[in-house]
C-alpha cells in the first residue's frame, strides 16, 4: 500500500476568531486530522500552517468554515500552498507583532451554559464565583487593553493564574485554553458590597454574601449601584412603584423609559408579548435590551409608553443576583444622572451616584472602556440596533473598498465613531449627546482609544465628519492631526450608512431620509429628504417636505408648541387657524412668543424636518409641555396612535411638479377634528397614515419619474414601528425592493459609518488631487 502524499498549506483567517475559543478549536481539528502544524493570532487574525496527508487539508479547511465556535464570526478565509518544515506535531504559538492590527476585536459575551452550570456546582472550584469564564463567554472588549489580544493586554494583568488556573489555561483539550479573563476565588478578583447603613464593605472569597446582602436591598426597595461589564448599573425592583419613584427624583429621570432585567424568558413572556423574532433577539449572543410591546403596567417604568425594554441576565453575576432573591424583574439602568455617561470607574461611581444609590456592589476587576447596553427591536423590515453597544461594538459591520485608513466621527446626537482599517469598518459603542461635556470627552476618548488599539499613523488617516459647521463633532475633527478631512452631508450619510451595511456602493436607489434635524445644502434645517444616487455616484436632492419657519432653531426640539409655530404660520395663510390658546388646544404662552419671532422673522430658520411635524401634531394632540428626553413628542403621537383602529389617513399630497410633499392640509384636517372632538387616538392614528401614505405616493411618483425601484429609508423618524408597518403594506405588491439599516442605527447613531461609506467615494473621485484639505461629500 502506498504512502499517503504529504502536502503543506498555510491558512488566514480574519473576522472576530481572536478571544472566542478560536485557536483551541484548531488545535483539536488539527489533531483529529492528524495534521501538523501551528496556529497563533496575528495581527490581521490567526494564521495556521499546515502539514500532512493532502486529503486532509481541504477536509481541515471545510471543517474548519462550518465548525468554528458559535461566538467567531469567520470574514475572509485565505489558504495558500506553503512548503514542508517536517513538523510531528501541532501547536498553539505565541501571538505575533508585526504591522498595526487589524483583527476584529470580539465584542462581550453572555456567560456560557456550561459556565453556568459550574456556577451552581456545590463541589465545583468556581462555585458562586462571579467572575466565572472561558473561551465560549465573557468580557471582551470591556477588559482589552491592547491588540493582540493576551492575558498582558487586558485588565486581568494584575491577577497571576493559580496553578490550578494555569493548567486550565495552558492545556488545549480544556475550554479554558488560552482564556484570557479566566480566574477563579483563589486567583481572581472578588465583589464587595459598600452600603451607607453600616458605612463599611462587606465580603467574601466567593463574593456570595455582598451578592446576598445586596439582593436583600433590592427586595427592600433599595436602590443598588452594580458593576457589570461595561460600566455601573443603577438597580432597583420594577415592580415597586416607590422605588421607581425614587431611582426618577434621584437620577433626574422625569419620564424617558427605563430598562428592565428579566429573572428568564418565562418572566419575560409575563411582561411583554414576544414574536419569534423578538425572543430570537432578546436570547442572540448579544442579549440586548429588546423594544417590545408591554401585557403588564409598571408603574413609573415607562410612562405613556406601548412598549417595555427587556433584557436577559448576560453575566454570572446577573445571575448570582436573581439565585440569591433578588426581584424577578429589576430596572436595569445606566448609572448616571441623566444626559451623563454611564459611570464605569469605581471612584467616579462613588462620587456621581452618592445620593442615588444606596449601595454599591463593587467588582475588583476594573474596566478598560464604558460600554452601555444595546437596544434593538424586531422591526418591520427586519431586527433592528437602535443602540449599538455592549455585545455588538466594536464589531465590524461592512467591507469598503478601500485600503485607506479613514475615521468618521459621527453627529452631535446619538455619536458614535467608525474606524476603517483595512477595508473592515468598526463602529464604537454608542457615545451619547456631545453637548453634555462628560459625553463630549468620552468621544474623544473614545477616538483615541481605536486609533491607538488599531496602530493607526495620523497622517495616514482620512477623517470625516458632519457638515454642520457649529457641531461639536465636527470642531474637534477639524482639530484632529490628520491631512485629509471630508464634510459630509447629514441626510446623505444616513442614506449611504444602509447602502454600506449592505455592500452596495453602486446601486442607484431612491433615498428617504426623515429626521429630526440636519444641516442642508442650502444651510437650512433639514429632515424631510429624498434624494437619487448611489454611494459612488453621490445622491441628488430631488423631493422634500414642503418647508416651514423653525422659531430658535434646533432649540424648537424642546418645545413642540415652539415648533408647531412655524408650521401652523405656513396653514395660517392658506385655511386659517383656530383660536390655539382657547380649548382644546391651551396652548401657552410660548406659542405666541414664538408666533412674534416667526412673524418678524428673528431668530428663525428655514426647516424641512418630519421630526418636527411629528412635534406639531403632538402639540395639537395636546402635548404641549417641554420634552424631557429626545423625541419624546413624537413617540407620544405613536404611543396614541397604536391604541386606535385603522382610520383614513389624512391628505399629505405630492406634487411631482414641485417635488414636495405638502403637510398643509393635513394639519387642517387635524385641528378640525380636534375641534370635534373627535378621539385623540384616531386622530393621531389618521396623522400616522397620512404620512405613511403621502410618502408612499411620493415613492411611487419619483420611481416612474427616475425609473428605479430600490427604496433606502433611514433617519430617526424611522424608529417609528407603526410607520414602518404603515409603509410596508402601502408598498408590498412586490414593486419595489426597501433596504434598512440593520448592523447601525437609523438614528444618529448610524451616521458615521455613512460618513465613512461617502468619504470613501469623494476620495476616490478625488484622487487626482492628492493636497485636497476638505471634500464636500
Amino acid at each position: 500500500m502506498s504512502e499517503p502524499s504529504i502536502a503543506a498549506c498555510t491558512i488566514s483567517v480574519r473576522g472576530v476568531v481572536q478571544g472566542v475559543g478560536f485557536r483551541p478549536f484548531v488545535f483539536r481539528l488539527a489533531t483529529a486530522l492528524d495534521l501538523a502544524g501551528w496556529v497563533r493570532n496575528g495581527a490581521d487574525g490567526v494564521e495556521i500552517h499546515l502539514e500532512g496527508a493532502e486529503e486532509n487539508l481541504p477536509e481541515f479547511a471545510r471543517r474548519l468554515a462550518v465548525e468554528a465556535p458559535a461566538a467567531a464570526r469567520i470574514a475572509a478565509m485565505d489558504v495558500a500552498p506553503a512548503d514542508l518544515l517536517g513538523l510531528r506535531e501541532f501547536r498553539i504559538h505565541e501571538s505575533e507583532r508585526g504591522k498595526h492590527p487589524t483583527v476584529r476585536i470580539s465584542p462581550d459575551l453572555p456567560v456560557c451554559d456550561d459556565c453556568l452550570r459550574e456556577l451552581f456546582e456545590a463541589h465545583d472550584r468556581r462555585h458562586l464565583y462571579p467572575y466565572i469564564n472561558c473561551t465560549n463567554c465573557g468580557p471582551r472588549y470591556t477588559v482589552i487593553l491592547g491588540l493582540p489580544y493576551d492575558r498582558p493586554r487586558t485588565t486581568m494583568k494584575g491577577w497571576p493564574l493559580d496553578d490550578f488556573c494555569s493548567r486550565e489555561y495552558h492545556d488545549p483539550a480544556n475550554r479554558r485554553f488560552h482564556a484570557q479573563p479566566v480566574a477563579c476565588p483563589e486567583c481572581g478578583p472578588h465583589y464587595v458590597l459598600e452600603a451607607d447603613e453600616t458605612a463599611k464593605k462587606s465580603s467574601s472569597t466567593g463574593g456570595s454574601p455582598a451578592i446576598e446582602r445586596a439582593a436583600e436591598l433590592l427586595c427592600a426597595g433599595g436602590i443598588v449601584a452594580i458593576k457589570g461589564l461595561g460600566g455601573y448599573h443603577l438597580a432597583c425592583d420594577a415592580r415597586r412603584t416607590d422605588a421607581v419613584a425614587a431611582l426618577r427624583e434621584r437620577k433626574f429621570r422625569k419620564e424617558k423609559p427605563f430598562a428592565l432585567m428579566a429573572r428568564d424568558l418565562e418572566t419575560a413572556c409575563g411582561l411583554v408579548s414576544l414574536t419569534k423574532d423578538a425572543e430570537a433577539l432578546l436570547t442572540s449572543v448579544a442579549r440586548p435590551i429588546v423594544l417590545v410591546p408591554a401585557r403588564v403596567n409598571l408603574a413609573g417604568v415607562a410612562p405613556e409608553n406601548h412598549e417595555l425594554g427587556v433584557m436577559l441576565p448576560y453575566t454570572p453575576l446577573h445571575h448570582l443576583l436573581f439565585a440569591s432573591g433578588a426581584p424577578d424583574v429589576l430596572v436595569m439602568t445606566s448609572a448616571n444622572r441623566s444626559n451623563e455617561p454611564v459611570a464605569y470607574q469605581d471612584d467616579d461611581a462613588r462620587a456621581r451616584l452618592a445620593g442615588i444609590a444606596d449601595a454599591f456592589l463593587i467588582g475588583q476587576r476594573p474596566i478598560a472602556r464604558r460600554v452601555d447596553d444595546s437596544v434593538a427591536r424586531a422591526s418591520a423590515f427586519g431586527p433592528v440596533v437602535l443602540r449599538r453597544a455592549r455585545g455588538y461594538a466594536p464589531g465590524a459591520v461592512a467591507t469598503f473598498p478601500t485600503d485607506r485608513p479613514v475615521l468618521a466621527v459621527g453627529a452631535d446626537l446619538k455619536n458614535t465613531i467608525t474606524l476603517v482599517v483595512d477595508g473592515q469598518a468598526f463602529v464604537s459603542q454608542h457615545i451619547g449627546d456631545l453637548e453634555d461635556y462628560p459625553s463630549a470627552q468620552a468621544f474623544q476618548e473614545t477616538i483615541q482609544d481605536l486609533v491607538s488599539m488599531y496602530e493607526v499613523p495620523w497622517d495616514q488617516l482620512l477623517v470625516a465628519y458632519d457638515a454642520h459647521p457649529q457641531y461639536i463633532s465636527t470642531a474637534h475633527a477639524l482639530e484632529l492631526p490628520a491631512e485629509q478631512k471630508a464634510a459630509v452631508q447629514h441626510h446623505r450619510a444616513h442614506l449611504a450608512s444602509v447602502l454600506a451595511e449592505h455592500g452596495l456602493w453602486e446601486k442607484t436607489v431612491l433615498g428617504v431620509s426623515f429626521d429630526g434635524t440636519g444641516y442642508g445644502d442650502d444651510g437650512s434645517i433639514w429632515g424631510g429628504e429624498i434624494f437619487a444616487g448611489s454611494v459612488a455616484g453621490g445622491f441628488e436632492r430631488v423631493a422634500h417636505l414642503r418647508s416651514a419657519m423653525l422659531p430658535g432653531g434646533d432649540a424648537a426640539a424642546r418645545f413642540p408648541v415652539q415648533a408647531a409655530a412655524g408650521f401652523l404660520a405656513q396653514v395660517n395663510k392658506s385655511h386659517g387657524l383656530p383660536v390655539l390658546s382657547a380649548p382644546p388646544f391651551d396652548f401657552p404662552a410660548r406659542y405666541h412668543n414664538s408666533i412674534e419671532l416667526v412673524r418678524k422673522n428673528v431668530r428663525t430658520f428655514a426647516t424641512t424636518s418630519v421630526g418636527r411635524l411629528f412635534d406639531t401634531a403632538a402639540a395639537l394632540l395636546g402635548f404641549t409641555r417641554a420634552v424631557s428626553f429626545e423625541g419624546q413628542a413624537a413617540a407620544w403621537v405613536e404611543y396614541l396612535a397604536t391604541s386606535a383602529a385603522d382610520t383614513e389617513p389624512y391628505p399629505v399630497p405630492f406634487s411631482a411638479a414641485t417635488g414636495e410633499l405638502d403637510y398643509r392640509p393635513l394639519l387642517s384636517v387635524l385641528m378640525l377634528d380636534r375641534l370635534r372632538g373627535r378621539d385623540r387616538a384616531q386622530i393621531a392614528r389618521a396623522f400616522q397614515r397620512g404620512v405613511a401614505r403621502g410618502l408612499a405616493d411620493a415613492i411611487e411618483s419619483l420611481s416612474r419619474l427616475h425609473g428605479i425601484n430600490t427604496v433606502v429609508l433611514s433617519g430617526g423618524v424611522f424608529q417609528n414601528e407603526l410607520l414602518l408597518l404603515d409603509l410596508k403594506s402601502l408598498l408590498d405588491g412586490g414593486q419595489f425592493e426597501i433596504l434598512t439599516n440593520h448592523a447601525v442605527p437609523p438614528n444618529d447613531g448610524g451616521i458615521s459609518l455613512g460618513q465613512a461609506a461617502l468619504a470613501v467615494g469623494a476620495a476616490r473621485m478625488y484622487a487626482a488631487r492628492p493636497k485636497m484639505e476638505i471634500v464636500e461629500a
